[in-house]
């Protein structure tokens, strides 16, 4: 039944990344469902959607520039997909071997470390990662006492406490590098594991405590049953975004449009002004664009200024494309990279392993990663340098002959938010801050609560359900 109310409302997104377009797609699809007067419409600055989703298809390649998949733990893209009917082009990864570099040598992480069994001490004994006093230590874990810690920490304390110093330096820090591209001695424990803490307050060891409990350290690594946790579309992770935007009503999408600035209106609703001297009049709006842009939007009240302690890391993706001769036959399909290391890349998959969709059996194409907290400046050097450099590497670490038929070049800049110590608190505060001067502006994005696709994706479901309910109980 049609709520009625004295004029339609008005609901502005600002930001069309995963997060805006999916807060977009839910509130059209409630508002329709419900019979809601309620107009959407999604600004976004750049001339495409999307963010940080971008495939590149070419020559029977599909080459991802940003992110090359995504861990659906709770289901919130497949969900999606099933609401866009193309939940029938998901496809998940193969399985594969998995080293780290240490020094100028690759060590394979044991198998039992990369499944879905939880690791037992002799995965620690049995690896030729740690020396032999590395792995006594990592034993210690048996017999150290729970933390007396109650606040956050940094994800480096807590491992190294339970494990040692080797553990963290050849194998947690290089596969959470690879995740965050983040520096594990200032990531919070509680914004990225907190799972790991309550199990170690449980059973005092953590190795006891992910024994009983089935939960492994890895997790955003693991598989189950030789068979890959990893999902993409068949014809690649842009899929998704073309879907959701063809999906929203005609005419709600403004690209090329920048928001400056948010203030409000004598009547409670918001001026929403664009860079292009208009303004929205909105009763609502829901902001998923990176922290450092928001800030911007209410520089005149001096608002959300704690913002600007946020840091991001800038990375680069670097695709290569060899022929299968270019090098030898590998049992690999990925490896890592240590600080403890001669390589600049920080991480490189075997995407033709990887996946059985997107290389022709003659190619074989290496993905890399450079850059992390501390180590960025390399992403600034020119791509025909930054070739050479991941092609150095790629070369003594598994032995490339020649040069690439085509090599991929994509930075991010400020790309990977940082949830430092600290970061859910400073999130509550902010938002609460936002709440009390501006009661009908949303944050939402990889910059506040979860920086994975299905975090993002669960974000605009959800603040899509906040904004529709409050307007359903209020009346509006």
């Amino acid at each position: 039944m049609m709520l009625v109310t004295q004029k339609r409302r008005k609901v502005v997104v600002v930001g069309g990344g995963i997060t805006g377009l999916t807060a977009a797609f839910y509130m059209q699809k409630e508002a329709q469902a419900k019979e809601l007067p309620l107009d959407v419409v999604l600004v976004e600055s750049s001339l495409r959607l999307g963010g940080k989703i971008q495939t590149l298809r070419k020559n029977g390649l599909i080459i991802e520039r940003g992110p090359e998949s995504f861990f659906d733990r709770n289901g919130a893209v497949h969900s999606l997909a099933q609401e866009l009917a193309i939940e029938q082009e998901l496809v998940t990864s193969n399985t594969g071997p998995t080293y780290v570099a240490v020094g100028r040598h690759l060590y394979p992480i044991p198998s039992s470390l990369m499944s879905g069994a939880t690791p037992h001490v002799s995965s620690f004994i049995m690896s030729g990662l740690f020396s032999l006093s590395g792995k006594i230590r990592a034993a210690g874990d048996f017999f150290i006492p729970r933390s007396t810690q109650s606040e956050d920490q940094p994800l480096g304390a807590f491992f190294r406490r339970r494990f040692g110093a080797e553990v963290v330096e050849n194998l947690v820090e290089p596969l959470l590098a690879g995740t965050f591209a983040g520096d594990i001695e200032q990531l919070s424990m509680q914004s990225t594991f907190p799972e790991l803490y309550q199990l170690e307050q449980q059973y005092r060891s953590l190795l006891v405590g992910m024994k009983k409990s089935g939960t492994n350290f890895l997790d955003n690594h693991i598989v189950a049953e030789n068979k890959g946790i990893f999902q993409t579309f068949q014809n690649g992770l842009e899929t998704l975004v073309e879907n959701l935007e063809a999906s929203l009503a005609a005419g709600t999408v403004m690209k090329g449009v920048k928001v400056e600035e948010i203030e409000h209106n004598p009547d409670g609703t918001v001026q929403v002004i664009l860079n292009n001297f208009s303004t929205i009049h909105a009763d609502a709006v829901v902001i998923a664009t990176p922290f450092h842009m928001v800030e911007k939007m209410f520089s005149k009240q001096a608002l959300l200024t704690e913002l600007s302690t946020m840091k991001a890391a800038t990375i680069a993706t670097v695709t290569m494309v060899f022929k299968k001769e270019q090098m030898a036959e590998l049992d690999a399909l990925s490896f890592y990279v240590s600080r403890n290391s001669d390589f600049s890349i920080t991480s490189c998959t075997w995407m033709n392993r990887k996946w059985t969709n997107m290389v022709p059996e003659e190619y074989i194409v290496l993905r890399s990663y450079i850059g992390r907290v501390g180590d960025e400046t390399i992403v600034a050097l020119s791509d025909l340098e930054i070739e050479k450099t991941v092609l150095s590497d790629l070369e003594r670490a598994i032995g490339v002959e020649g040069v690439p038929l085509m090599t991929v070049v994509s930075r991010w800049q400020n790309a990977m938010p940082q949830y430092t110590v600290g970061h859910e608190e400073k999130i509550t505060r902010i938002k609460q801050e936002l709440q009390t001067h501006f009661p009908t502006v949303k944050l939402a994005g990889s910059s506040f609560e979860g920086i994975s696709i299905p975090e993002c994706v669960e974000q605009g479901r959800n603040v899509a359900q906040e904004i529709i309910q409050e307007f359903v109980s209020t009346g509006k």
